[in-house]
């Protein structure tokens, strides 16, 4: 039994599942969770696309590679307890030309290594079986690759934590951090609570709010927005489950893809486009404060200077749902611009290194009372009960 007080800043799905796994796991210490929006789950986490991962992608030994698989089974068996949406629809990941069948027999053995459940190999005639209306010359078939609800499961975390005896604190914004003897006082404004342990959860804003706790100023985040269409209610047959492309192994996106969503909807996307606000869901929001930042930071020119003809291409999208559903119709022939409607967006955190490397594997380290979890992309929805188990062992750790 212990008398601690860990305070999380962050009320996404990884921050309310450390909050969870903490409050629930350790007897007496009380959590308190900082959240600077009115509700929980309002920023990546609401904007997620839904998807139970299955751990193809990630490099075996990796810390993605590791969390997710053992975050798909706590995540299936908690949705199962609690009566939340977890339906394994199964994923295709499909090879449309010669040249990406190479790539896709790594992706295989990668997936292999990782212990991957039920995944195979399947012919083109195969393909058609499951989807009917896919093209394709090739794929991977990933039967018990799942879609859920990230928000509902997030909200079901937040009344977990308050039920154990902890605190969700909605609009309460962090702007300052100050070690005091024994302890962080955690600010907003003019209130202050004191914590003995602090874990920062922030998202979007991970690498400002680390700068409060005096942490390194590497890696930083930058915004990249990510846009959906729709296929239109009459059109949503198209799909059965989940179809993505052979993913380029030069970037931590996988692509536009066709997703099922557990209310019936289909979405086509995203394409991975810089936004110019971090919380910039809008082609038309823009923060001059975010992007002096980023002009200011020298990674964030030299990846610009590696991937400016990408990033070109992926805009078009923005403009034109022609362009936009050109490499799309692909993977479902005969879907076209109108097929889809516009659809939400998201913005994902991705962490860049001062030489320009988008940060691939989840980083998250420790300094003194401090746990900062810096870099925590897809699949950290997927893997964030398991992210709050290895979290929590790191807070608690010797010294």
């Amino acid at each position: 039994m212990t008398d601690e007080t860990v305070g999380i800043v962050g009320a996404g799905i990884v921050g309310l599942a450390t909050g969870r796994e903490i409050a629930l796991g350790r007897p007496g210490t009380r959590v308190v969770v900082f959240e600077k929006e009115r509700q929980v789950a309002v920023h990546q986490t609401g904007h997620n696309s839904g998807v139970v991962h299955a751990g193809i992608y990630y490099a075996p030994g990796s810390l993605k590679a590791d969390l997710c698989v053992r975050g798909v089974s706590l995540l299936r068996e908690y949705c199962q307890e609690r009566k939340l949406p977890y339906q394994e629809i199964g994923k295709l990941v499909m090879a449309v030309r010669e040249d990406e069948l190479g790539r896709m027999e790594g992706l295989y053995e990668r997936a292999k290594n990782n212990h991957v459940p039920d995944l195979r190999k399947i012919s083109k005639d195969e393909i058609k079986e499951i989807e009917p209306h896919a093209g394709g010359i090739a794929a991977l078939h990933s039967p018990r690759t799942a879609i859920t609800d990230y928000p509902a499961v997030a909200r079901r975390f937040a009344e977990d934590i308050e039920a154990a005896g902890g605190q969700v604190r909605l609009d309460f914004a962090v702007d300052s951090l100050t070690e005091v003897p024994g302890g962080i006082e955690v600010g907003s404004g003019e209130e202050r609570v004191r914590v003995d342990r602090l874990i920062l959860c922030a998202g979007l804003q991970s690498d400002a709010v680390a700068k409060l706790a005096r942490d390194e100023r590497a890696p930083r985040i930058v915004p990249f927005r990510g846009e959906y269409m729709l296929l239109r209610p009459e059109r949503a047959d198209l799909v059965r489950g989940l179809v993505y492309p052979v993913p380029d192994p030069r970037y931590p996106f996988l692509g536009v893809h066709f997703t099922p969503r557990v209310d019936g909807s289909v979405e086509v996307g995203p394409n991975a486009v810089l936004a110019l606000a971090r919380e910039g869901y809008k082609l038309s929001t823009f923060s001059v404060k975010d992007l002096a930042q980023l002009a200011a930071y020298p990674g964030a020119w030299r990846m610009a200077a590696q991937h400016w003809r990408t990033g070109l291409k992926e805009y078009r999208g923005s403009f034109s749902t022609k362009a936009f559903m050109k490499d799309a119709g692909a993977y479902v022939p005969g879907v076209g611009a109108g097929d889809v409607v516009r659809g939400g967006a998201g913005v994902r955190a991705q962490a860049l290194d001062p030489d320009g490397t988008l940060v691939d594997d989840f980083r998250i380290h420790r300094v003194g009372r401090v746990t900062a979890v810096r870099n925590a992309p897809s699949p950290a929805a997927t893997a964030s009960m398991a992210i709050a188990e290895h979290i929590a062992e790191a807070v608690f750790a010797p010294a």
